[in-house]
């Protein structure tokens, strides 16, 4: 099975927000999930908070990363903001 850590879109009509999750890489965007791993809502919480805000539980991303999962373009994105991605590729190459 390939494991995927990819977006699931949340939220209202033209207010998205998405969860980081790693999915089977054969189930739909919105379908089946393995575990969630944080969110991300691109266009912030509020009027008041505008900026995106993102929140990703490193543990559990490197765990999965560890085990071979595949990250997508956004998600690779959002994980170097975390430091997760740093904290991963200092890890494989020693």
């Amino acid at each position: 099975m390939a494991v995927k850590l990819r977006l699931v879109r949340m939220g209202k009509k033209k207010q998205p927000t998405y969860r980081v999750v790693a999915a089977d890489s054969r189930s739909p965007r919105d379908g089946r999930f393995l575990e969630i791993l944080g969110t991300y809502a691109p266009r912030g919480i509020s009027k008041a908070e505008p900026d995106a805000v993102v929140h990703i539980d490193n543990e559990k991303a490197l765990k999965w990363l560890g085990q071979g999962a595949q990250p997508t373009e956004r998600v690779e994105r959002l994980l170097k903001a975390s430091g997760a991605w740093d904290e991963f590729s200092a890890s494989k190459q020693k």
